[in-house]
């Protein structure tokens, strides 16, 4: 895992001591903060490979840190703690730049598949050019909402290239279907969830003349673009 540096900010000590001993067992290197204001010290000083908060802290709560981590850095994924799991909760954290959610009482072999998930995501090296992406075949224009092949242009509508764009990020790396659902639609109803699956099929319709390109299904889990 290369020595990977996380960053952990949790204001409860015996579990902060837990999840610190925990992850430097797996190897990697873990500094840790108890309180938001510390916390941003060490993010503004340190490059890290993953930021793991805590909602509820002292001096600056976790929504309102990933915001300011936003303002200065749009790459590194961001893991919340919490014991507030309610829509809107999790809405509001993906809102202020979040990339996953971890409810507390929470198991370490939960925590681990969470880390280890969230860094194969990481896009840090370079951003993505939104006007030019290549997905097999394909060229991809988030901006322009078309996918072309050879000499045909295919024109999406704004979920699809949302959704496609968001496949495309955690791409050969399952996208969690709570995770699509609250970051394009705001909630994961099962409305929502059936809409989705309608998306999925398209894109798939879209994406058929590379047959090295597929989307896969993981049951109740969610999708995987694999380009």
């Amino acid at each position: 895992m290369d020595n990977k540096k996380l960053l952990l900010i949790e204001d409860e000590p015996f579990l902060a001591k837990v999840i610190e001993d925990s992850l430097t067992q797996k190897g990697y290197n873990v500094r840790y903060a108890a309180d938001g204001k510390k916390g941003y010290s060490l993010f503004l000083n340190n490059r890290f490979d993953l930021l793991i908060l805590d909602v509820m802290l002292p001096f600056t709560d976790g929504f309102t840190l990933a915001k300011q981590i936003r303002k200065n850095d749009e790459y590194t994924p961001i893991l919340f703690l919490t014991a507030k799991a309610e829509t809107k909760d999790l809405i509001e954290g993906y809102k202020s730049g979040g990339n996953d959610y971890l409810k507390k009482p929470f198991s370490l072999e939960e925590l681990f598949l969470r880390v280890d998930e969230l860094l194969k995501r990481n896009q840090r090296e370079s951003p993505i050019n939104l006007s030019e992406i290549t997905i097999g075949k394909y060229n991809f224009s988030y901006h322009k909402q078309e996918l072309s092949i050879n000499d045909e242009i295919i024109k999406l509508s704004n979920r699809e290239a949302g959704l496609l764009l968001l496949l495309y990020k955690n791409k050969n790396v399952l996208t969690d279907r709570k995770t699509a659902l609250i970051t394009l639609w705001g909630d994961d109803s099962f409305f929502n969830t059936r809409t989705m699956d309608v998306f999925i099929t398209r894109l798939r319709k879209h994406l058929k003349k590379d047959d090295k390109v597929e989307i896969l299904n993981a049951r109740g889990m969610g999708y995987k673009l694999i380009c």
